[in-house]
């Protein structure tokens, strides 16, 4: 890499890559197999501008743009939960069923016991991380493939289910707050400073980073590649959250609808603080380690199986919250939340956004990249007359595709030495 260097206040020589250097590293990083998530965005951006085109009047609506948000909310938590299981080159399989039984606890505890949210909410989330403990220990401790766990555990969610709707009973939600979750939306004076204030954050974040490597004579992105970042993210949210405020009912007179979903904002919090985990603490570079290679992990002194139950413990939570979503979007909650193509929905985001089946790469940011893959082929073909089994195949393929791209790009990687 090209770089150019200067002299600190301390005497320190900082080293500063040019911005062409930078462009031609992240070239060979491609070219190398690291490709990240650069094919789901490129699939993404074809997929919208596809069926933007063939219906340019529903699917680029200001109502189904926000519709997408809350259409794709359970499988974007359960994939951001997914995502650390992959990691270490696990799988869960209940996690769909997992979410539909905490979204149960949760209802259960609402209108069948009179609690209010406040206790229904966490006892739901307590639910999620008592699962992955089982799970999660099981796997650690006893050895048993992670596979053959969680289909047990899908099996038996499903009888869990079951049994705590008393064999098919549908229970409503009228909770004002969980109902809010998913199916309402901020105003649009709140929609705006969430959104400045996030673009702020943003800025100052990339900012403070690049002065502090600077600072320390560390390589830092240039500073082009700084301010590209900052104002690419400000366009997408502003142009965003101008579409999102716009009135999207039919009589606004009797019901006004705009502003920013609520679950918009519930995704960017969980979003960034696990992309922090992950990327700057030091668990989060032992679940790399641990994905990366095991027995040097242990040997480096990391604890595995703490790390292979705390991603478990992760998955269920995540999964928890999923559940909890779907049935403030439902209002209620049926033997079939969790189930139908939720689990492999959620498998998919996160392998299409980018994480390895393999283990030791992924981000969070992929399952809300390939969830947004999945919510847009779903609902742009549904609007274009597809049957749900078209819809499947189609998706499948991609999935197969990404998992293609996935083991060459692993193979072009090892070859290249990279």
């Amino acid at each position: 890499m090209t770089t150019t260097t200067t002299t600190t206040a301390g005497g320190i020589q900082a080293v500063k890559p040019t911005v062409g250097s930078y462009v031609r590293d992240y070239w060979g990083k491609v070219r190398g197999g690291d490709l990240g998530s650069l094919p789901a965005v490129l699939g993404l951006l074809v997929l919208v501008a596809i069926f933007g085109i063939a219906r340019s009047d529903t699917f680029l609506s200001a109502f189904n743009f926000a519709n997408l948000f809350n259409q794709s909310a359970q499988v974007v938590f359960i994939a951001m939960g997914l995502v650390f299981v992959l990691l270490l080159g696990e799988i869960d399989l209940s996690a769909g069923f997992a979410s539909g039984v905490c979204g149960a606890v949760m209802a259960i505890l609402l209108t069948n016991e009179g609690l209010p949210w406040y206790v229904a909410i966490p006892a739901a989330l307590l639910t999620g991380v008592v699962i992955g403990l089982v799970l999660g220990s099981l796997v650690a401790k006893l050895g048993i493939p992670s596979f053959v766990v969680t289909l047990a555990a899908f099996l038996a969610f499903q009888g869990v289910l079951l049994l705590l709707l008393s064999d098919g009973k549908n229970i409503s939600i009228t909770d004002e707050f969980v109902l809010a979750l998913n199916k309402s939306n901020m105003s649009v004076t709140w929609s705006w400073i969430v959104t400045l204030v996030a673009v702020a954050g943003y800025a100052l974040a990339q900012f403070n980073r690049y002065r502090s490597r600077i600072k320390r004579g560390l390589i830092a992105d240039p500073i082009g590649i700084v301010l590209a970042r900052v104002i690419g993210l400000a366009v997408l949210l502003i142009a965003g959250t101008y579409i999102l405020t716009q009135e999207r009912s039919i009589n606004p007179v009797i019901n006004s609808l705009k502003g920013v979903p609520i679950v918009v904002p519930i995704i960017a919090v969980f979003l960034v603080f696990w992309t922090f985990v992950l990327g700057r603490t030091t668990y989060g570079r032992h679940v790399y380690a641990v994905g990366g290679n095991a027995e040097a992990a242990r040997r480096a002194g990391i604890s595995v199986d703490r790390i292979r139950i705390s991603v478990f413990v992760i998955g269920s939570f995540m999964a928890a919250i999923g559940g909890i979503l779907v049935v403030s979007r439902a209002s209620s909650v049926d033997p079939n939340t969790g189930g139908s193509n939720i689990l492999l929905y959620s498998v998919g985001a996160a392998v299409i956004g980018g994480t390895s089946l393999f283990g030791g790469k992924g981000k969070v940011i992929h399952a809300v990249i390939g969830g947004a893959v999945i919510a847009v082929i779903d609902n742009g073909m549904g609007l274009m007359g597809y049957k749900s089994g078209t819809r499947f195949i189609v998706t499948g393929l991609i999935l197969l595709a990404a998992a293609s791209v996935d083991a060459l790009a692993r193979r072009r990687a090892s070859a290249t030495g990279s």
